[in-house]
């Protein structure tokens, strides 16, 4: 209690979160409608907390498939976003995702979701999207699109370490 004997309020423990920017060939980006707060309602990519013993990588496979029915491969990180909203406060790591099977693409809803579409990026427009998410999904678009390797890469192949690339890995 402070001074007015007022209840101390305690801000949110915060929580890692993870989520995955997924393209097909048609350029459209993959879509969840959120069903639970925080963002209830907003469209957003797959994604969701870290479980304890669990890896990003571990997190967003999970998730995406929790979410969507989809197995992914997790590639590079393309945002690191805070977001405090709600009562929540979540550090979140976003990935550049591929599709295990290209011929396994189409999304049903689950778990937390109450829908997961296809989007042309033109279209994006039309949905209420969180807080910053159309700039990472038009900027991870325009980089993969040209062909250039982009964001944090998973240099040993293990999952854990996720470093930019220098001028010896010839692709800066």
């Amino acid at each position: 209690m402070d001074k007015l004997n007022q209840p101390e309020i305690m801000p949110p423990t915060p929580s890692i979160g993870v989520g995955g920017v997924l393209f097909n060939k048609h350029n459209q980006v993959l879509l969840i409608k959120r069903n639970q707060a925080p963002a209830q309602g907003l469209w957003s990519i797959p994604g969701g907390k870290l479980e304890p013993g669990e890896s990003l990588v571990e997190a967003c496979q999970r998730e995406y498939y929790e979410e969507t029915n989809l197995e992914v491969e997790v590639k590079q990180i393309v945002a690191v976003v805070e977001r405090k909203l709600e009562g929540f406060h979540y550090v979140i790591v976003d990935f550049y995702v591929e599709l295990v099977d290209e011929d396994k693409c189409i999304p049903v809803a689950q778990s937390d979701v109450a829908d997961a579409k296809w989007v042309s990026l033109d279209g994006l427009e039309q949905y209420v999207l969180v807080v910053g998410l159309k700039e990472i999904i038009m900027r991870t678009y325009s980089c993969f699109a040209q062909g250039r390797v982009c964001g944090l890469q998973d240099v040993k192949l293990e999952g854990t370490d996720f470093i930019l690339l220098d001028a010896a890995d010839g692709l800066c």
